[in-house]
């Protein structure tokens, strides 16, 4: 039994970071290499990656999820967009054209017991429905509707709603967090919640990586909000992993075959996309279908024996059999202390929460020395979370 109490450790408020730097490559980067810990600029991070590296980012672009609907009683509903139903695909769903149905989060649930709320926008004229199909548990089905009918659901939300800023900030989206919580390279629509640990890279430091010798691929992983939820189970096992959407070009995927090591994953979805990759590989290679993805416990469960280039060029092998030139899947790999890594040599990313799926995944990648790196972090005045400094953790 893995205790989730293990995996905890005290955060004093003023440590989070609440508001970004105002240069994004100024943040402290605390380096580990093979146990030794020191101290250094992100703005330097090219000359700290290991020789010949393979940068892997996530371009996925945080949305503007969250959407408010005033009744005429004067109540205030907060609706949260978490992830597409019809159309599912989250590339349709961003082109959906008059109405669509989205799996939600309603704030201030209990003021609105039936019918449908609206939002006009004034200076567009853009007028927004919604109603509730349906509600389980925290979550609601929610149809939106809106006029002019040939907008697009990503124009609504661009003109209607606000980034989604994570809740331990305790505060509202302000106008910085438009850009700064999106990576310079952010591109495809669909995330509830930044891939962090690339917020802190800048053109210039992008181009100095490419300078000194080393590479940067794409990949994409929506976020979604369960990013944000916490181990609450007192085994970390009996704990419901999300399912996330990932996109990666079948290119990208050859490189990742010819490699050997020097995988760099720039933060932890780049890192659960990397590894559930290998696992598709497996899966193909066992015979198995791929069309539901990754299952939470796979990983644990499939044969152990497979190297890594064999199982991404099954995976290339069954795009190029199929005609695909990038694989669309899902993932629900849950990754905690005891897993075997297969692609990821180092890994660039913040500090994370107690009791996070996130430092369940940093416990697996540098063991125990975890409260080591973190307890570094706190003596040294690091900033923590979303908009906090970041580290390089190289085992």
């Amino acid at each position: 039994m893995l205790n989730q109490k293990d995996y905890d450790y005290e955060l004093p408020e003023e440590r989070i970071a609440k508001y970004p730097l105002e240069r994004r490559d100024a943040s402290k980067l605390l380096v580990y290499r093979h146990g030794e810990i020191s101290d250094a600029r992100f703005a330097d991070i090219a000359d700290l990656l290991p020789e010949g590296a393979l940068l892997v980012r996530n371009n996925t672009k945080v949305i503007r999820a969250r959407l408010k609907f005033a009744k005429a009683t004067g109540a205030v509903i907060e609706i949260f967009c978490l992830e597409p139903l019809e159309p599912a695909e989250v590339e349709q769903a961003f082109v959906a054209r008059g109405h669509a149905v989205w799996k939600c989060i309603v704030g201030n649930s209990k003021r609105w017991k039936e019918g449908k709320i609206t939002c006009r926008i004034e200076s567009s004229g853009l007028v927004i429905s919604a109603t509730r199909l349906s509600a389980d548990g925290n979550t609601s089905v929610i149809r939106f509707d809106w006029d002019p009918q040939d907008e697009t659901f990503a124009q609504v939300i661009e003109a209607a709603g606000v980034i989604p800023i994570p809740p331990y900030l305790n505060r509202d989206t302000e106008a910085i967090d438009d850009t700064r919580y999106q990576t310079v390279y952010s591109l495809h629509k669909g995330s509830v919640a930044a891939p962090t640990a690339g917020l802190h890279f800048t053109p210039e430091v992008l181009r100095r990586v490419e300078e000194r010798g080393h590479e940067i691929v794409n990949v994409t992983l929506h976020v979604g909000a369960g990013t944000f939820k916490p181990v609450q189970t007192a085994n970390v096992e009996d704990h419901v992993m999300h399912t996330e959407h990932i996109v990666v070009e079948a290119d990208v995927i050859r490189r990742l075959a010819a490699r050997d090591g020097g995988i760099v994953a720039v933060g932890t979805t780049s890192v659960r996309t990397l590894e559930s990759l290998y696992w598709l590989g497996v899966l193909i290679l066992e015979g198995k279908s791929i069309d539901e993805g990754l299952l939470q416990w796979d990983a644990y469960h499939l044969p152990q024996g497979y190297t890594p280039r064999r199982a991404i060029s099954a995976l290339a092998d069954y795009l190029d059999g199929h005609g695909l030139q990038e694989l669309h899947s899902q993932t629900q790999i849950m990754i905690m202390p005891g897993y075997k890594f297969r692609l990821v040599d180092a890994l660039i990313t913040n500090f994370h929460q107690p009791h996070s799926t996130l430092l369940l995944l940093i416990g697996a990648f540098v063991g125990m020395d975890w409260k080591k790196i973190y307890r570094h972090a706190l003596d040294s005045g690091y900033r923590f979370l979303s908009y906090g400094d970041s580290s390089l953790l190289m085992p």
